[in-house]
């Protein structure tokens, strides 16, 4: 199932991809300078493979302000949740920047996150993600992203892949 899900959503990219390009023609520039962005996703789903999890489910929020057109960077706050007995939940904070490709949404993203779960385990954890930001009105889209997160205290077990589902507000 989650291969199908995740094969269903990168389907559809080169279609959505059509539908911003129209947007953008009709004068909409939602990646330029000085624009405020607000959002939330949530990680996990089980379309995620990290080695020492079962269930892995986790919101994020995020607020981000484009510095020049089609770059922006971010600060972020997070929890994650486990349902393995005896692995923490998880708090998270961070930063990290988005470049746009192109006007069409489609996104490169890096972040650095310090994360928390009780008292025996921090970690820092830089990490990589593409997605695409698809736009359901003028300011608001829906983002999916596919992303990693390496993991410095043992890689095998806490380093993760995975999909993340987003909601992004675009404000002047």
């Amino acid at each position: 199932m989650k291969k199908i899900v995740l094969m269903f959503a990168i389907a559809l990219l080169p279609l959505t991809g059509f539908a911003q390009f129209k947007l953008d023609a009709n004068g909409m520039e939602p990646f330029e300078k000085g624009k405020v962005f607000i959002g939330a996703s949530l990680t996990g789903f089980d379309l995620n493979y990290s080695g020492s999890t079962d269930l892995n489910l986790g919101l994020q929020a995020q607020l981000g302000y484009t510095l020049a057109d089609d770059f922006m960077v971010y600060g972020l706050v997070g929890y994650q949740h486990s349902g393995l007995s005896g692995v923490p939940d998880q708090f998270m904070a961070g930063i990290g920047g988005r470049y746009y490709i192109s006007k069409n949404g489609l996104f490169l993203g890096a972040n650095c996150k310090y994360v928390h779960a009780n008292k025996s385990y921090n970690d820092f954890m830089p990490g990589a993600e593409i997605g695409y930001a698809y736009f359901i009105s003028r300011t608001v889209t829906i983002e999916p992203a596919i992303y990693y997160q390496q993991s410095f205290k043992n890689h095998s077990d806490f380093s993760s892949v995975g999909l993340r589902i987003g909601l992004g507000i675009y404000l002047e």
